[in-house]
């Protein structure tokens, strides 16, 4: 179970996409916390930024966990001789464009030697996640040159990154790392050829893990059961980063379980 809270607190959870679409949207779980007891709402789908970005300014108060790195490597962003402070930074980036960025982070990768090919940050290390500068397989690079940028024209407040609106609270998720306390091999794919029984009932597994340690609960049944047949695992995810949101809500003295000290370009992934 988790701790319950003075006040109220509308959670969101969100599992992001760099380009997203109808089949393949951004989705938000949403939900509060009740009596220690997480209760999730509403699924939501995000087939567009203009979506992701209205969802950005709901009005507070509330505390999101988003599914994307919000900085980069120090030391690659020195390499680079990029901004060393993070609003600079995420525009810099937003101004040079996909096409740009990727071309910068290909040059960099190519000129570092192998298995030392992609910098990560402090956070990236004891989460076990990939460096924001790769580009595929997964794209996280690209989900901070999307997500990043969107976050800092919202004006939400990042601990650490960003002194925003401190009634709208983002904060970095890592949905695996939750899901490794419950289940360690795959739980997901995008490939229907992957989407096999074995993974079902992996998310089936999570999910009875969250009800049990966390006293996960929904307003409506059909959203657990989506939980366990979205073979995609994006609605779980989101279930998993609004976990992650709540526990992160409840840490002692408003820290959010983040480290007294941030980097300030690198920012820090929500439960590490």
């Amino acid at each position: 179970m988790i701790a319950t809270t003075a006040k109220p607190v509308r959670l969101l959870g969100v599992d992001f996409t760099s380009a997203p679409t109808k089949r393949k949207p951004i989705t938000a779980a949403i939900g509060m916390l009740l009596a220690g007891r997480l209760q999730i709402e509403s699924i939501s789908r995000c087939p567009d930024f203009g979506a992701f970005e209205q969802l950005l300014r709901m009005p507070g108060p509330w505390l999101g966990a988003f599914d994307f790195p919000f900085g980069l490597p120090r030391e690659g962003v020195e390499a680079l001789e990029w901004p060393l402070e993070w609003g600079a930074l995420a525009s810099h980036c937003a101004g040079l464009g996909r096409a740009e960025f990727k071309r910068v982070l290909d040059h960099h990768r190519e000129q570092r030697p192998r298995g030392q090919r992609y910098p990560h940050r402090q956070t990236d290390l004891p989460a076990r996640s990939h460096s924001p500068f790769k580009l595929v397989n997964p794209p996280v690079g690209f989900m901070f040159l999307e997500g990043a940028p969107r976050l800092l024209s919202a004006n939400v407040h990042i601990p650490g990154l960003h002194a925003g609106d401190p009634n709208r609270v983002a904060l970095e998720a890592y949905p695996a790392l939750l899901a490794r306390r419950f289940c360690t091999s795959s739980y997901k794919s995008d490939d229907r050829r992957k989407q096999t029984q074995a993974r079902e009932d992996r998310r089936e597994l999570i999910v009875a893990g969250l009800e049990r340690e966390f006293g996960l609960a929904f307003t409506d049944p059909s959203v657990r059961q989506l939980l366990i047949h979205d073979a995609s695992g994006d609605s779980l995810d989101a279930a998993l980063a609004l976990t992650q949101a709540a526990i992160a809500l409840t840490a002692p003295n408003g820290s959010y379980g983040l480290p007294r000290h941030i980097d300030p370009i690198e920012g820090w992934i929500a439960s590490v």
